[in-house]
């Protein structure tokens, strides 16, 4: 039976087109080209007996209509929300805790500024007002630009969205996309620590300072996703975050999608105008109906697509595609859980501050130096580390009484030589955990060091880029990948995008796959 339609890539938005477009009926085969399923977000063993989620490693952002329409639940999936959302340690032995409810945040924030506590519902206010229009369009395509009357009226019901805001509302929509996170920020706070575990999220997947115009856009990126029905929580997925992906491949393969592993696609095969087929690195030729890529942008048309097949702006435009999230990623396994000294030196610290995650960062000096330094030397000295220690809510992930851990780092520059450096990075890495949690180094058993250019070797993630492209205005929304094709399809007839570098972007959602598989379904 000839195939419908040929996904390439076998990460979690490729499966979920792939089972949306299986439910319409269509036949669907999806190429991996690694030997598991699952893109960024997979479980592997990465030393005897310790099992992490390797890449991604948190659960928010997940679309709740899509976990409800592919059963995931059935499929085996079970995600357990955290405890503490987030614990900022300081050098002074102190820390500010980001607990779960609004009173006893207030409290917490209130042992620095009582200004800043009481500011915290109309920050949680705005962000949520705005959170709340993003969610409206998270599962929507965006208004193409000449696209027709459907585009026009699409735009037209956008702009009635917002113009049904009170002005003050309208302008905190406009802060919040052009505005740096530090600016927006200024507006509520003046504590420095309190300042600088809000700016966290806007430098996470994104190689910027808290100074750089748009940055309070990626904070708020990371603000609109919720878990098991609860909004501005963040969960972990029991197994590591390839259970997410095995469900969505499970519940893939109950509608009839054949998913293949080991198939690496070096080109798209395009004849008279028109994308029919695939071939594979091994010299195999695959063919189908239409072509569905999962994979980074640049990698897609700077790559995969032979230029004589796109129009010359566009070519032009896509190798100017930006790229570069400045992650650097690390799995380490422990004999004992890390016993960091602001936990032991004050009284309201619980086992609970162990299940958040633990972000050596603690202010937005702190995080600003790490950009510069990155700047002018490669990576920073003073290193922006994400710690989350899974096996603490995981039984399933390491030995019992021993644990693993999630360091997910920021400000690495991606175009640095990371053959020649990765492993003086990871040290770096390692002695900055040190100074707070005494010990921590002796107690790892292994450790795996995935740089930005190992991002790309094994994931695809071009210049180790964890969003498929950066996060900025003209990279968003119509605009992503690139304005005229915000709307999923290729300038190749039956060739369509599916992944992160299309709207609404990165991260664990599900909805660029969503999406596409809709525009699919439309078309064909």
């Amino acid at each position: 039976m000839t195939l419908d339609a040929l996904i390439v890539g076998g990460g979690h938005n490729g499966l979920v087109c792939a089972n949306y477009l299986a439910e319409a009926g269509m036949k669907v085969r999806v190429l991996e080209r690694r030997d598991v399923v699952g893109g960024a977000a997979v479980t592997e063993e990465f030393h005897p007996g310790f099992k992490n989620s390797v890449a991604a490693y948190t659960v928010s952002l997940l679309n709740p209509k899509i976990i409800k329409d592919l059963e995931l639940h059935k499929n085996g999936l079970k995600i357990v929300e955290r405890r503490v959302n987030n614990l900022w340690p300081h050098e002074d032995g102190n820390y500010l805790s980001f607990v779960v409810g609004g009173d006893n945040l207030k409290a917490e924030i209130a042992l620095f500024s009582q200004h800043d506590a009481n500011a915290l519902d109309r920050y949680f206010r705005d962000i949520e007002m705005v959170a709340d229009l993003i969610r409206d369009f998270l599962l929507e395509t965006p208004p193409n630009v000449g696209g027709g009357l459907r585009d026009i009226f699409k735009a037209a019901k956008f702009g009635n969205r917002l113009r049904k805001l009170p002005l003050e509302d309208e302008r905190i929509v406009l802060d919040i996309f052009t505005k740096s996170v530090a600016d927006f920020l200024d507006f509520y706070f003046e504590n420095d620590y309190v300042k600088g575990a809000f700016a966290f999220d806007g430098v996470v997947g994104n190689y910027a300072d808290t100074e750089t115009p748009g940055s309070a856009y990626v904070l708020m990126h990371h603000a609109f996703g919720e878990v098991n029905g609860k909004k501005g929580v963040w969960g972990h997925a029991i197994g590591g975050m390839g259970a997410i992906t095995q469900a969505m491949a499970k519940s893939a393969r109950a509608k009839g999608v054949e998913i293949e592993t080991g198939k690496a696609v070096s080109k798209i095969i395009v004849e008279h105008g028109k994308a029919v087929g695939v071939l594979l690195e091994n010299g195999a030729e695959v063919r189908a109906k239409i072509i569905v890529a999962n994979v980074n942008p640049s990698l897609l048309y700077n790559q995969m697509v032979d230029p004589e097949h796109m129009p010359e702006d566009f070519r032009r435009r896509m190798k100017h595609y930006k790229n570069g999230s400045g992650t650097f990623r690390m799995n380490v396994a422990l004999k004992e859980l890390p016993k960091f000294t602001c936990l032991a030196q004050q009284d309201r610290a619980t086992a609970d501050h162990l299940t958040g995650g633990i972000v050596i960062a603690p202010t937005m000096a702190y995080l600003d130096q790490a950009f510069r330094d990155a700047k002018m030397h490669g990576w920073s000295r003073a290193p922006i580390v994400e710690m989350l220690i899974p096996s603490t809510m995981d039984d399933t992930l390491a030995p019992e009484g021993q644990h693993v851990a999630s360091l997910f780092c920021q400000q690495f520059d991606p175009d640095v030589d990371w053959d020649a450096h990765r492993e003086e990075a990871a040290d770096l890495v390692i002695d900055q955990v040190e100074k707070f949690a005494p010990g921590f180094k002796a107690s790892i058993l292994g450790r795996q060091i995935l740089s930005p250019l190992d991002l790309e070797r094994i994931f695809g993630l071009t210049k180790g880029d964890i969003m498929h492209g950066n996060l900025s205005l003209d990279q968003m929304f119509s605009a992503r990948p690139v304005l005229g094709h915000g709307n999923y399809r290729a300038p190749i007839k039956g060739l369509y995008m599916c992944g992160s570098g299309t709207h609404p972007g990165g991260g664990v959602t599900g909805a660029p796959g969503h999406n596409a598989a809709k525009e699919i379904i439309r078309d064909h």
